[in-house]
């Protein structure tokens, strides 16, 4: 469903429920199209021992985390692009889409240059020494290679957010991890014409596939919406402000995410493996919570660029509505498929660790649910400021809590390492909440301010 003008009855306003969920469902599995592609990475480096696996853990959790400080080339086009919709200012929408994907080249091809020279030291701060560091590090060298990719497509995606066309992203989501698969398989095990490149190969894959995806959603992007360069300096700026905020933001995220991983790591190899398989799981439900939270953050992003305020509070309520529910089900899943899970991305000798962690990530769902559906919510207002402060917050109550679990090393760590991470996802979720309702400080969707 794309939205062109705010000249007519948005649907949302005649069927609420359906409108949402029209929405989000395309969101939903373009979103769990990279984590599935994750899991399968995991499952094939599983088979090939623990140590391989603990490297892919330390990747990933690296680009992860780098990809995230750049999210704002997504997040900050969706929210700019439904406010420009909900105004009726649709060249400046177009210019918006062009403008994201200039900055997305440029920066994706600094930090390939920056980040290489630095990645042994990457891998020994994260706890990885022998050759967990040196899996680690070819890993890293291969995942570089489609950085600038990644940040093009995220670019894109937020365009066609921003749009309200959730389906089209999906195609081109699912297309590119479909490859993604098909070469993972090649490149670990050496299938046919592909060299055996083990977890290296792995990362490949992704970079192979991810090039494929940044073309097509250029492509996809240009024949909907038209090419239009003619951004302006403001529009620049407006971006890069929203960019300084997610910076801090998922910097914060990323460094309370990587000590995680780092002292899991340090409590040995059976933890770093369980820490990664459970750590994949987390992000593929967080994604997977966040198609709400997606599609909530157009809606509300359109009606607060038509001034239409009660309507963004009712999609603030039905998005919240929606999540936690969803997170409820997500639990009960959680709960009785932990079995199957150990199975399938659990090298044996991690699965006494794994346990105890698993179970505490299970009932964490509903109150993540929340605190992703209040990102989203926030996100389309433009309080990227408030979000900041929020994360930050979370971060650092969080952070000290993690430093007592590492001074002290309780039995089962990894299980106390997650116990603190449900306490910094619910601090996210209070505060998103009450910035709603009742609406602390100059909150956008307060009804006392204007």
């Amino acid at each position: 469903m794309a939205v062109d003008s705010p000249s007519k009855l948005h649907p949302f306003e005649e069927r609420p429920n359906k409108t949402l969920l029209f929405l989000a469902i395309p969101v939903l599995f373009s979103m769990i199209a990279e984590p599935l592609t994750g899991l399968v990475d995991t499952a094939f480096v599983a088979k090939i021992g623990a140590e391989p696996l603990s490297s892919l853990g330390i990747g990933t959790m690296v680009f992860s985390s780098v990809f995230w400080i750049f999210g704002f080339l997504g997040i900050g086009t969706q929210t700019e692009v439904s406010h420009a919709l909900g105004k009726g200012e649709l060249k400046r929408a177009a210019s918006l889409c062009w403008l994201a994907v200039a900055i997305a080249i440029i920066l994706g091809i600094v930090l390939a240059v920056s980040v290489f020279p630095v990645l042994g030291y990457i891998s020994g701060i994260m706890g990885a020494d022998g050759s967990v560091r040196l899996l680690a590090i070819d890993y890293m060298k291969y995942r570089l290679i489609g950085a600038p990719a990644v940040l093009v497509t995220l670019s894109c995606f937020g365009s066609l957010r921003g749009y309200q066309d959730m389906r089209t992203q999906l195609y081109i989501a699912v297309g590119m991890n479909l490859i993604n698969v098909f070469l993972d398989w090649g490149f670990v095990f050496g299938h046919g014409p592909f060299p055996q490149l083990g977890v290296g190969g792995a990362a490949l894959a992704s970079s192979i596939s991810q090039w494929i995806g940044a073309f097509w959603s250029v492509y996809v992007v240009k024949r909907h919406y038209g090419f239009n360069i003619g951004f302006s300096l403001s529009d620049a700026r407006r971006l890069f402000s929203i960019g300084g905020d997610m910076f801090v933001r998922s910097g914060g995220v990323c460094l309370f995410l990587l000590l995680c991983t780092r002292f899991a790591t340090k409590a040995g190899a059976d933890s770093g493996a369980a820490h990664q398989a459970i750590r994949q799981f987390f992000v593929f439900l967080a994604l997977f919570l966040d198609a709400f939270a997606i599609s909530g953050q157009s809606l509300v992003g359109y009606f607060i660029g038509s001034a239409k305020k009660n309507m963004a509070r009712k999609v603030a309520l039905l998005v919240c509505q929606w999540s936690f529910c969803t997170g409820v089900l997500l639990s009960l899943a959680m709960y009785l498929g932990q079995d199957s899970v150990s199975w399938l991305l659990v090298p044996p000798e991690a699965a006494a660790v794994f346990g105890p962690a698993w179970l505490a990530v299970t009932f964490l769902q509903p109150v993540n649910a929340l605190s992703f559906a209040t990102d989203g919510i926030h996100s389309g207002t433009g309080d990227f400021h408030y979000l900041r402060n929020a994360m930050l917050t979370a971060v650092c109550v969080s952070t000290v809590l993690l430093l007592v679990v590492d001074y002290y090393k309780p039995e089962h760590m990894l299980f106390w390492i997650w116990i603190v991470a449900g306490i910094w996802t619910s601090i996210r979720a209070m505060l998103g909440m009450i910035r709603i309702w009742p609406g602390i400080g100059q909150a956008p969707l307060s009804l006392r301010v204007n």
